[in-house]
């Protein structure tokens, strides 16, 4: 489903084209496919905007922020894996430098420089804000046709949290199984997480979902188990590859866990039909939230060892829009960096994220022109 507006596209592409990159070759001279795809993405994003006001008092000014925030941006695009390779890309080369702002006659900050900016970056969920101004001007007035949504591995380079047993704590006991005895009390049944979430708020879900490092397992597409050390990102993601709605929680979370704090969200930006989701999100709760949005659940069922229901065929049709999530995964890892992860924290490790998640939706928007 075309859910932009293509004249509006058409109109921003040709202003950049015959108006902004002209002007910038005059400037720094020639101009890479990779460069003028560095340009068209910080134009689209215009994280500028969201960066704090520029220093006015005593001292040192602080370096431009706004200018920080565009070569964080230029290198999810430009796929540099450190920012120690972004340093020295805007060293070598003078027309990104000039592209994300800085002054070509001032030596570019130090690394710590840049260090504390994304620390400030991360704490201040820049990213996020800039990726939801995105969605709700080009998305939010439009109809979407399907979200497909799927949580995927994110491996860090970080120790595990473990987590010790407290000593007072009492030991788990196990419930029997079958019918309780002729005067047997036991303790009734444990609430299901989802039926729990069901009766929170949003704020209470986010403050619910673990964003500790730890060590995840789940199948792969071949049904393989695999394992890893780090985060799970929960993406939704719109018919035409734009992620709406990010969020990260420990790789051990279940994927279903983030199901509803995920649709809550993207009800608040976007207008969708249909909710598409693998056998992993398989539950009755999980449906009638859908419902109760005025959704349609398209969730491919689990026989959990009995018999498997298949789709009805017009619905394995609609199904099949599913793919969509997985490509945006893989565009994110292989692309824009969400492979290389060097920082360390829940926090951090967002922040890198939606940097990657900002030029991969300002991509899949400039493709819609086509």
């Amino acid at each position: 489903m075309n859910a932009t507006r293509p004249e509006l596209i058409m109109q921003r592409w040709k202003v950049i084209q015959h108006e902004l990159l002209p002007e910038l070759r005059d400037q720094v001279g020639t101009l890479t496919p990779k460069l003028e795809r560095v340009v068209h993405t910080l134009e689209w994003v215009r994280i500028e905007e969201f960066t704090a006001a520029s220093w006015c008092g005593v001292g040192r000014p602080p370096h431009e922020r706004a200018w920080l925030a565009n070569a964080f941006l230029a290198k999810s695009v430009l796929g540099l894996t450190s920012t120690t390779a972004l340093i020295e890309r805007l060293s070598a080369d003078r027309a990104l430098r000039r592209i994300c702002g800085f002054a070509l006659c001032k030596k570019l900050p130090s690394e710590s420089t840049f260090s504390r900016a994304f620390e400030q970056f991360a704490e201040e969920c820049l990213a996020e804000r800039v990726h939801e101004a995105l969605i709700r001007e080009h998305l939010g007035d439009r109809l979407i046709g399907h979200i497909s949504r799927d949580g995927t591995a994110i491996e860090a380079r970080e120790r595990p949290l473990r987590t010790k047993p407290q000593p007072d704590a009492a030991p788990a006991v196990r419930r029997k199984r079958g019918r309780p005895r002729k005067g047997e009390l036991r303790l009734p049944a444990k609430a299901s997480p989802l039926s729990c979430q069901r009766q929170q708020s949003l704020a209470q879900m986010i403050q619910d979902i673990p964003s500790a490092c730890d060590r995840g397992t789940k199948c792969n597409a071949q049904g393989y188990k695999v394992s890893w050390n780090g985060y799970k990102l929960h993406l939704d993601t719109a018919d035409c590859g734009v992620p709406i709605t990010a969020l990260l929680s420990s790789a051990s979370m279940h994927d279903s866990r983030a199901a509803i704090l995920l649709s809550l969200i993207s009800a608040q930006r976007v207008t969708n039909l249909y909710d598409l989701m693998d056998a992993a999100y398989c539950s009755v709760e999980l449906r009638e939230h859908s419902r109760s949005l005025g959704h349609v659940p398209l969730i491919d069922h689990n026989p959990r060892k009995g018999e498997k229901i298949e789709f009805a065929p017009a619905e394995a049709i609609r199904y099949n829009e599913r793919t969509t999530a997985e490509r945006s995964n893989a565009r994110l890892k292989d692309e824009f960096g969400g492979k290389t992860i060097l920082v360390k924290g829940g926090t951090k490790v967002m922040g890198h994220l939606m940097f990657g998640a900002l030029a991969l939706s300002a991509d899949q928007l400039m493709r819609l022109r086509q």
